[in-house]
């Protein structure tokens, strides 16, 4: 379960901005995760649950948005939702696709107080 070192590394980023701004708490965590990233939300948001207790983060949310896998064609230039994997242009068929979102793993903002 790879999303637990995934959550220690975020409430580690969290915990850090807390220190950095004076903070005392903090109340919510935004992560962009993109479709491809292999996390399964539910998992990271139960490994995240498990950590933050007893820490400045005890109380705060994690909120995740999920970022779908879109490419664009190096053949035609049409640009859409990569579904099921299926890694070909919906528009001329052409395998030759430049990944544009779906990978990401970010830590988008950390509210504190």
């Amino acid at each position: 379960m790879h999303e637990l070192a995934i959550a220690q590394g975020i409430l580690d980023i969290a915990l850090r901005t807390a220190s950095c701004h004076k903070a005392t708490k903090v109340t919510k965590i935004k992560v962009l995760i993109g479709e491809l990233a292999g996390i399964v939300p539910e998992a990271l948001e139960f490994g995240f649950d498990a950590l933050r207790a007893g820490s400045m983060a005890a109380e705060a949310c994690l909120s995740i948005r999920m970022v779908p896998l879109t490419g664009r064609c190096r053949e035609c230039g049409a640009q859409s939702c990569i579904d099921k994997y299926c890694f070909t242009c919906a528009s001329c068929g052409s395998y030759a696709l430049e990944i544009l979102t779906g990978r990401e793993l970010k830590v988008e903002s950390v509210e504190v107080e």
